[in-house]
């Protein structure tokens, strides 16, 4: 059997303000698989460790197969490890949202790229390089051809999405540096918390949303194997739960199946989730908070119906609103992200979801410029116009840059961030006193925007 050197190459930056900083699921479910299928695995999860401290226990673990996850932005940190690990290993293996979708990105420095979901692809794949047979051939992955390094990759065979979920082992947490996380938390939020993914794929095809991993499929696991695997994450010292699933609230049935099971079992834990605004009303949002669930995020976009239609989003405002006043009713938190100078957008537009946003009872607010990721509509729509890729600037204003020529210049795009984060600030701190100091800001701010190219 190998041994086996997993990297999630994510170092923070000293300017990262994102509140979202959760363990790798990924990853750690890939370890999961290999190590029941009998291999030696370490993980490297660079998300607390400085580049030369990560490189060196990288080297230290002197593994036989090096394999390195990758999404847009980490491509930079990605290549940095191959171009050190590759003549330390015998295999180089790239995997994650960005290798699926372009594995020809990766063909000068790794030997195979993994597409799609890994946990089955990579057991198959180490079993086939071990007995000297056709790496190439193992469904999902995509190689060299026998030309060489310069060689494009290799088509890979597509592996059908698994089905029974139930089946695949729960993420290797034990091989995270989970007492980092823990503290983290703790100093951030207040509680130390980490992910768990109840159901894989999103049937919906938002134009800006990459799935490439996962696919358009939605594939559930049972609520009891749900919960088992909260347990163990509450067995390590973690107190709430991030639900990873694109959307947790789609099937009602499931949902309150899992909110029993966890009162069933007597567990007193926060948890927290994103739901879909067409899918949550008020009962289901009180039972939600029975079993412990704290905050909802929703994903409403924008504020226009025109530009939700755009984004083939598939909602509308008036369910947004009454989505998020039902969970607000039900007393949860609520939080709720838009991306503005959306591709098709005018001022009136993004005045409009700001409008919107700064109505809604919410208790965070997530604003964000458009991106087109690699696998997306979105991407293919702007192809031309864009410029490079997603990688965060250290911007000391926000963590975010302009990716393509947009029909708005970053500095706008920056001052209408900025200016619908101080009105959902003024609006939340102040309360009944917020009004008079609203429009005295808003008129200026919204010329001011107008003004702005």
């Amino acid at each position: 059997m190998s041994s086996v050197l997993l990297i999630y190459p994510f170092f923070r930056r000293s300017l990262d303000r994102s509140r979202f900083r959760f363990p790798p699921l990924g990853p750690a479910y890939v370890a999961a698989s290999l190590r029941q299928a009998g291999h030696a695995v370490r993980l490297l999860d660079c998300t607390f460790l400085r580049r030369d401290e990560a490189l060196r226990m990288a080297l230290t673990a002197n593994a036989d197969v090096v394999g390195i996850y990758c999404m847009a932005t980490m491509l930079d940190d990605c290549l940095w490890f191959a171009e050190r690990l590759r003549s330390h290993c015998d295999l180089m293996v790239a995997g994650g949202p960005l290798p699926t979708c372009d594995p020809g990105a990766f063909a000068e420095h790794f030997d195979v790229v993994v597409r799609g979901e890994g946990e089955q692809t990579v057991v198959e794949l180490l079993a086939a390089y071990k007995a000297g047979a056709d790496v190439h051939a193992v469904p999902g992955v995509a190689g060299r051809e026998p030309g060489g390094a310069d060689a494009p990759p290799a088509p890979a065979p597509p592996r059908p999405f698994a089905q029974d979920l139930d089946g695949i082992p729960f993420p290797a947490r034990d091989l995270l540096p989970n007492a980092s996380y823990i503290r983290h938390g703790r100093r951030k939020y207040g509680h130390a918390v980490t992910t768990v993914m109840s159901t894989r794929g999103c049937p919906f095809d938002c134009e800006f949303c990459s799935n490439v991993v996962f696919g358009s499929s939605y594939r559930a696991r049972s609520p009891g194997n749900v919960v088992d695997e909260i347990e163990e994450a509450l067995r390590l010292g973690y107190d709430r739960i991030s639900f990873a699933d694109d959307v947790f609230t789609l099937d009602r049935e499931r949902v309150t199946g899992i909110c029993a099971e966890i009162r069933r079992r007597g567990l007193r834990f926060s948890w927290e989730c994103l739901g879909r605004v067409d899918s949550l009303d008020e009962p289901l949002a009180r039972e939600m908070k029975a079993a412990g669930c704290a905050r909802v995020y929703f994903g409403i976009e924008s504020g226009d119906d025109e530009i939700l239609r755009l984004m083939n989003k598939k909602t509308t405002t008036a369910q947004a609103r009454h989505a998020v006043e039902a969970s607000h009713r039900a007393g949860l938190e609520v939080g709720a992200f838009f991306i503005l100078f959306y591709p098709g957008e005018t001022d009136d537009t993004v005045l409009e979801t700001l409008r919107f946003a700064g109505s809604l009872p919410l208790d965070y607010l997530g604003l964000s410029m458009p991106y087109p990721l690699p696998g997306t509509a979105l991407h293919e729509r702007v192809r031309e116009r864009i410029t490079r890729d997603s990688r965060p600037d250290g911007s000391f204003v926000l963590n975010q840059r302009l990716t393509f020529d947009a029909d708005f210049s970053a500095l706008k795009m920056r001052f209408g961030i900025v200016k619908g984060h101080v009105q959902f600030e003024i609006g939340r701190r102040l309360g009944r006193l917020a009004p008079p100091i609203l429009w005295l800001f808003e008129g200026p701010t919204d010329a001011a925007l107008r003004l702005l190219r």
